[in-house]
């Protein structure tokens, strides 16, 4: 797959959606998914969204970290995706189809329990919690001028609070786990790359932790809070590739390397893993994988005919 500049697109998408279905925007914007954090816990079950070959739509599912026990927790004729676990892993906050925008949902985990959180005519995504369940943050745009900034509502909707302002894309927004920065990846200028931030939790406070000349997005926090995981190009090959840095940036390891795509890192809530999206070589399909954290020990956690994008490792 050809990377392009993720956030550049993200307006341009909008548009493609309703004109070719939200199945070909899928395809198109592999790139476009949400970052995930993980809290401090037991490690539990791994939300991820995955392709529903019976009603040719995207729903969310859940499977055990080894395998096995999958469940689908969204069952539609819209398309779900961009799952992530409330702290207790008792809830899924994830983006759905309202049918011709996207809006912010939660549900209960084992299904059931709908709330939708977000109601208007514009496209929002990449939701994730707050350490205390009580606020979500998501990228959604800004009506001045067109772009997309990082907003924070209450788990219950209402409430929202635009965090970051400014004439470039903002998205994929997480929460540390001690609740004080979020995490994102935002255009290095209008029309740039994209790199790791930090800004406080109430805004402002914005700290750049990668700087290059390629894309960096997908990131996550480690449930200790020193480490952030992300995806980003391996120059060699042109893939995407998994990365850990320092939380306050410095200290890049690479964890996969292979000739396929590596994206979406989630941290297992004891913090030895990483759950993440990864081709399928004999396939040619994605799947949800987990290594250890600091490499190495790659288990495959899907195995179907179909694309399973964007894990989000719960706790129990």
């Amino acid at each position: 797959m050809v990377k392009t500049n993720h956030l550049a697109v993200l307006g341009a998408a909008v548009g493609a959606l309703v004109a070719v279905g939200l199945l070909l925007l899928m395809l198109m914007l592999v790139e476009v998914r949400p970052a995930e954090a993980t809290f401090p816990g037991k490690n539990g079950k791994i939300a991820y969204s995955g392709y529903d070959a019976t009603d040719k739509d995207y729903e969310i599912y859940t499977i055990g970290p080894g395998g096995g026990g999958k469940f689908k927790v969204t069952d539609n004729s819209m398309s779900d995706g961009e799952p992530f676990y409330s702290p207790n892993g008792k809830k899924i906050v994830y983006s759905g189809l309202d049918p011709k925008d996207r809006e912010i949902y939660t549900i209960n985990a084992g299904g059931g329990g709908r709330v939708q959180l977000t109601d208007n005519t514009t496209f929002e995504y990449e939701p994730s919690y707050s350490p205390d369940g009580k606020k979500i943050v998501y990228s959604g745009p800004d009506a001045p001028n067109g772009d997309y900034e990082i907003y924070k509502i209450n788990a219950g909707g209402g409430g929202r609070v635009q965090l970051t302002d400014n004439n470039a894309n903002d998205g994929a927004p997480s929460y540390s786990p001690n609740g004080k920065k979020i995490v994102y990846a935002g255009q290095d200028a209008p029309n740039g790359d994209s790199e790791i931030y930090t800004i406080n939790a109430g805004g402002g406070g914005k700290v750049q932790l990668t700087h290059n000349d390629t894309d960096d997005y997908y990131c996550s926090y480690s449930p200790s809070g020193k480490k952030i995981a992300y995806s980003g190009p391996d120059a060699p090959n042109g893939d995407y590739e998994i990365y850990t840095i320092n939380a306050g940036g410095g200290g890049r390891v690479q964890l996969t390397d292979n000739n396929t795509q590596d994206d979406h890192p989630s941290y297992s809530p004891d913090g030895k893993k990483i759950a993440y999206s990864g081709k399928d070589a004999p396939n040619g399909d994605r799947e949800v994988y987990k290594i250890n954290a600091g490499g190495g020990g790659k288990v495959q956690v899907t195995d179907n005919a179909t694309n399973d994008y964007e894990p989000s490792w719960g706790s129990s």
